[in-house]
């Protein structure tokens, strides 16, 4: 049982990795569509490269969709929209009118209510409304008022339609001349004045545009639209090797795909499908975790970066998923350049590439006829890697974005003049989908922002703004410890220099190296490059409290660090730019003034840790290395040399790099470069060898 939990506890790293991937597999799988797939890859324009095609099966020859839509257009262009006719307004209307017409023939004739004139200018005004409600008065929408006359229609009355013209009927200012210019003709055969008043209140819409059962009918007849033209039967020869894929064979071999994938898509197969995918996806992901077992440990052992990297996969390929499902003809709105940007930012350019190229894989098997998206990805992800390949300004991203948008417009056309040769396929929207892809691509500032924050690594973006010496915490080292400032400044020149030498995060060196000896400013004076006078405030206190002072600014350095929210790889500088080594002086003069008092040696030592990468231990090296050379009375030469070869040497002995990722080599060249900058520095000659 010992045992077993000893190994777990020993793999439980590589356990979480595990659980990691397994997820990621499982939900890479669940955005896979489940239609079996299609042996034959084929373009329109290229020959047929495999054998003669005969079909297993009939089939009907499925319609383009550029030919159902132009039968849509043409059912449009012949449909007549909906009216019905509402009889009650006529029969209200109407009896209105006679009820107030009693009335007020009754107010202006009284006793005298001249029967024969009456009744003339009754049946007139009933003549007038049946006549207009006959024709019909129709409400307009903003839809039809522009509608010329002869505009046609279909009325609907008693669940029967007619057709008719818009001029057939009145609208509602129409009905009112109509009104007034019988009246007019009628003279004195009756009481017009009388009259006008009561028609015009008696004026009302019964016709009206019927919405709904138009829609419906349009619906109907557009599912009537047959989506099939023809047939081809089992045994019929579809294609022969080496014949061009015309425009017809291209749709008839679409029609065959889909009737194939219908035919072969039951339950068993859909299981076997789902096997088969999780087991290509399933090798995507362990190739590409051996490729970071095989040349990029640090990043396999890290679980925080293999999540990350695992995360940016996933997340273009749910992305992607959505798109297709949505629409296929928006996938070049995906900023699939996503991935290598965001990779690049955390990480190296090759690494960049191959995440690019797994991540536009999987991707591929979401696509029919992937060939041309996974090329031009490919391609675009070069080039988003090449042009941050030294990113050292924010606007990069911006000439990043252009880029991208020159290769995926550029690849497309050579692309579409190689399958049609001609202009002809070349769609200038798919231009515009490449230019919102390719913006799209500027969320990945605030993607490695998250990610930053998300698992406290370092991005070029971050370290740009920490490394600028006019932030508050540097200013401040600056003004009270300027001393100290400038030996940071030279002890971040020696390190960048040294480790673009024996490969690491340049930029991380010097961002760590100026920030390694904050702590100094809580007592500046107390530090030898700080003091401008002969006084010096050590001679006034005793070699273990001097030691103490001295030790404690890596101590003060991680709680200022802290509080100014510096992040955990810049206060790594900083708790081990002394590892764990000796306040030497102090304690030789502690042993010498003790006599034969016994000394203990914890009181002089660093806390540590000591660097446990090429970056910390670089700059622990170039840091006792420049603080060392500022003692030499008249440097050269031979001196310098031998400080170098010392410092370094002392700090080996003291097994200070074990945990770091150094070889002896590497320090070797470190050690030329140091000796070779400080000769600079010190503007020393270079013995040259005599000639006799």
């Amino acid at each position: 049982m010992k045992k077993i939990l000893h190994w777990l506890q020993r793999q439980f790293s590589n356990i979480i990795k595990g659980f990691l991937v397994l997820i990621s597999i499982f939900l890479l799988v669940q955005l896979f569509p489940r239609q079996p797939g299609f042996d034959y890859e084929y373009q329109q324009a290229r020959p047929w490269m495999y054998e003669d095609l005969i079909a297993p099966f009939n089939f009907a020859i499925l319609k383009t969709q550029a030919e159902l839509e132009k039968e849509q257009e043409e059912v449009m262009a012949g449909f007549l929209p909906f009216f019905s006719r509402r009889p009650a307004v006529k029969e209200s209307m109407i009896q209105a009118f006679k009820n107030a017409f009693e009335e007020t023939w009754k107010e202006k004739y009284g006793e005298n209510d001249e029967p024969a004139l009456k009744m003339r200018s009754k049946e007139a005004g009933i003549n007038i409304l049946t006549h207009l409600y006959d024709a019909g008065i129709v409400f307009l929408d903003e839809s039809f008022r522009d509608k010329p006359v002869n505009f046609q229609i279909r009325v609907v009355e008693a669940n029967v339609a007619r057709s008719t013209v818009l001029g057939a009927m009145y609208n509602i200012q129409e009905a009112y001349l109509y009104v007034i210019s019988v009246l007019d003709d009628m003279g004195d055969r009756a009481d017009t004045r009388l009259l006008q008043p009561l028609l015009e209140k008696t004026l009302s819409h019964n016709v009206f545009y019927d919405e709904e059962l138009t829609e419906r009918t349009i619906a109907a007849e557009m599912d009537n639209i047959p989506l099939s033209r023809g047939m081809v039967q089992e045994g019929e020869k579809i294609i022969s090797k080496g014949e061009l894929v015309s425009q017809e064979t291209y749709q008839i071999l679409e029609s065959f795909r889909a009737e194939y994938q219908k035919q072969i898509g039951d339950a068993a197969m859909q299981t076997l499908l789902y096997a088969g995918q999780f087991v290509l996806v399933s090798i995507s992901m362990i190739v590409m975790l051996l490729f970071l077992f095989f040349f990029r440990r640090d990043v396999f052992s890290d679980n925080r970066k293999v999540l990350l990297i695992l995360l940016s996969v996933l997340l273009m390929v749910i992305m992607t998923s959505l798109v297709i499902r949505s629409n296929i003809d928006y996938i070049y709105l995906v900023p699939v350049c996503l991935v290598p940007v965001i990779i690049r930012a955390f990480f190296d350019n090759r690494l960049a590439l191959y995440i690019h190229i797994t991540t536009i894989i999987l991707i591929g098997f979401l696509i029919p006829r992937s060939f041309e998206f996974v090329f031009i990805q490919f391609i675009a992800g070069i080039i988003a890697i090449l042009s941050m390949a030294s990113l050292r300004r924010r606007s990069q991203l911006f000439v990043t974005v252009a880029l991208i948008f020159a290769t995926y417009s550029a690849v497309y056309f050579g692309l579409s003049l190689a399958h049609t040769g001609s202009f002809e396929n070349l769609y200038w929207t798919d231009f515009a989908y490449f230019a919102i892809g390719a913006f799209l691509t500027l969320f990945a500032y605030p993607l490695i922002y998250l990610f930053e924050r998300l698992f406290g690594m370092p991005t070029d973006f971050s370290l740009l703004e920490l490394a600028d010496t006019n932030n508050s915490l540097l200013r401040n080292l600056s003004l009270q410890a300027p001393g100290t400032f400038q030996h940071s400044l030279q002890v971040a020149n020696l390190s960048e220099e040294a480790i673009l030498a024996i490969g690491g995060n340049s930029l991380l060196t010097r961002t760590g190296a100026l920030y390694h000896d904050i702590g100094k400013m809580k007592n500046p004076q107390y530090f030898t490059e700080n003091q401008i006078a002969e006084f010096n405030p050590h001679d006034e206190i005793n070699y273990k409290e001097s030691a103490r002072i001295i030790i404690n600014h890596v101590i003060g350095g991680i709680e200022l660090g802290r509080k100014h929210n510096l992040p955990e790889y810049i206060i790594d500088f900083i708790r081990t730019h002394h590892g764990t080594t000796t306040a030497r002086y102090f304690y030789t003069m502690q042993v010498k003034e003790s006599q034969d008092e016994e000394v203990s040696k914890a009181d002089f030592i660093y806390p540590g840790p000591r660097p446990f990468s090429k970056e910390t231990a670089v700059v622990m090296m170039a840091d006792s290395v420049e603080a060392a050379s500022r003692s030499l009375g008249k440097p050269d030469e031979k001196k310098i040399g031998q400080l170098v070869d010392q410092i370094i040497d002392t700090q080996v002995q003291e097994k200070q790099f074990d945990n770091a990722d150094i070889t002896f080599k590497d320090i070797s060249t470190v050690k030329g470069i140091f000796k070779r900058m400080l000769l600079n520095i010190y503007h020393v000659r270079v013995a040259y060898p005599s000639m006799g």
